[in-house]
Order: C-alpha cells, then sequence, then structure tokens
C-alpha cells in the first residue's frame, strides 16, 4: 500500500480594523487562495484579526505552528496603527530592525518623491533575520521570516508580491477542479453526493445550492490533486444525477 500523498497547507492571517468594521472589503482570500492551489499548497485557515498586539501575536503562534506556510496581510504601512511588523517579531521572539536592503530601495522610491522621512522609514523595519519580498508597485517591500510571509494589504500590491514568490515555495500537485450543475434541491442528493465521494477517495465534492427563476439548483465543485481521478468522478457525479432525471449543465449553472 503507497504512502499518502503529502499534502502542504498554509494558513492567513488578515490584519486590520478597517476589515472588521465593514470600512473596508477584503480581496486578498480569494487570490491568496487561488495562487496557492497552483503552487500545490492548501489554504486551510483563515483568521480576520484587529490592530491589536495580542491578538496579532496568539493568531500568528497558533497558525504557525499547525501549518506548513503563514500569510498575512495588512498593517505594514507608514503610519502609527501599522503594528504587524512589531507584533511577529514579539511572536517570534526577536528583535525589530532596519533591513538595509529596504532601506535602499525607499531611499531610491522616494528620492523624486519628497524623500525618506521617518514616517516612510518604518516600512524598512522588519523582524531580526527576515528576507524581503520584491514591491515593483510601491517600492516598501514585503517580507519573509522563515515559514511567515507578511505582505500589504492593498490587492494589486499583494497579487505582485505574490508573483515573486511563484515557484519558490515547496508544495504538492496543484489542486484541480471542475463544475457541474443541475436543477435540483440539495437535500434531494446529499447521500448521492457523499457516495460518490466515498467510492472516488482522491476526490472532494462541494455542493453550492442556490434560488434563481423560481427554483431551487445546485452547483456542484469537485477537487482533486489527480487528473484522471478527477475526470472519473465528474463522470460518474454526471450520471447517477442524470440517471435520478437531473438533467446535469458542465460548467455550472
Amino acid at each position: 500500500m503507497s504512502a499518502p500523498e503529502r499534502i502542504w497547507t498554509a494558513a492567513l492571517i488578515v490584519i486590520g480594523d478597517e476589515i472588521l468594521s465593514g470600512r473596508t472589503q477584503d480581496k486578498n482570500v480569494a487570490q491568496i487562495a487561488a495562487w496557492l492551489n497552483v503552487q500545490g499548497i492548501r489554504l486551510r485557515e483563515v483568521r480576520v484579526v484587529a490592530d491589536e498586539s495580542d491578538a496579532i501575536v496568539e493568531a500568528v503562534n497558533t497558525l504557525r505552528a499547525r501549518n506548513d506556510y503563514l500569510f498575512t496581510t495588512g498593517g505594514i504601512g507608514p503610519t502609527h496603527d501599522d503594528i504587524t511588523v512589531d507584533a511577529i517579531a514579539m511572536a517570534l521572539g526577536v528583535d525589530v530592525e532596519i533591513h538595509p536592503q529596504a532601506r535602499e530601495m525607499l531611499q531610491g522610491y522616494y528620492e523624486t518623491r519628497g524623500g525618506l522621512t521617518d514616517a516612510r522609514l518604518r516600512m524598512a523595519r522588519v523582524p531580526a533575520g527576515s528576507d524581503l519580498i520584491e514591491n515593483r508597485m510601491s517600492g516598501a517591500p514585503g517580507i519573509r521570516h522563515g515559514n511567515i510571509f507578511i505582505m500589504a494589504g492593498v490587492p494589486h500590491i499583494t497579487a505582485g508580491m505574490l508573483d515573486m514568490l511563484t515557484g519558490t515555495l515547496e508544495g504538492g500537485r496543484p489542486v484541480l477542479s471542475a463544475q457541474i450543475g443541475c436543477w435540483v434541491a440539495e437535500s434531494e442528493i446529499a447521500d448521492l453526493l457523499a457516495a460518490t465521494e466515498r467510492a472516488h477517495e482522491n476526490c472532494q465534492i462541494g455542493s453550492y445550492p442556490f434560488f434563481r427563476e423560481g427554483k431551487t439548483g445546485a452547483n456542484f465543485v469537485i477537487r482533486s490533486t489527480d487528473p484522471a481521478s478527477l475526470e472519473l468522478c465528474v463522470a460518474e457525479l454526471s450520471s447517477r444525477l442524470e440517471e435520478g432525471g437531473w438533467p446535469v449543465v458542465t460548467g455550472g449553472i
């Protein structure tokens, strides 16, 4: 009997009072999850925390201990309430220092933008022993400390940092997915879904019900790291639904 395939996991901490207040809608969870899937890493947990040191420290120490990687977004800007670096340094038990390469990057970026002020220099602060994640968008780099990746909260800047990390993290096989849909109440086919998933141990089936056009339907997302297993599971689920009298729409409804 072959050994089970190694599954690499990650967690994400979204940091910021503005997220919890509802003033800002987070867009990073989806893009980080999608990026991780391509790297062969599964996003297993997401936690949203306030700009409070104790909350960040507790979240960092809890989530990094049970995942291969930990990502954070938010709280690394130039203002007094950007405390992510300090809190993560506290969680790691290290000092905060000015990274010389980060200082050089910021010096160049702000040379024609009013100069490197004390506030802007805050964005060169890192937990001691960190490496940098290049940021081509705004000069201020992201930070990597071991298996922790500290990134900006602005989605397009986060996307740029992810691009710089592409291919640098160890992971497993990418998670593949396919979607089908049909007009059926989820409760009517719960046993069918469970039986199909049990018959395909390398696959997971997610069910997402909806109500449209005055009737109930559901889309089903099948996921697997193995293309052949995915194809077989989709085919069997489609066949079972069709046999039950529920025509299947490839790609979902």
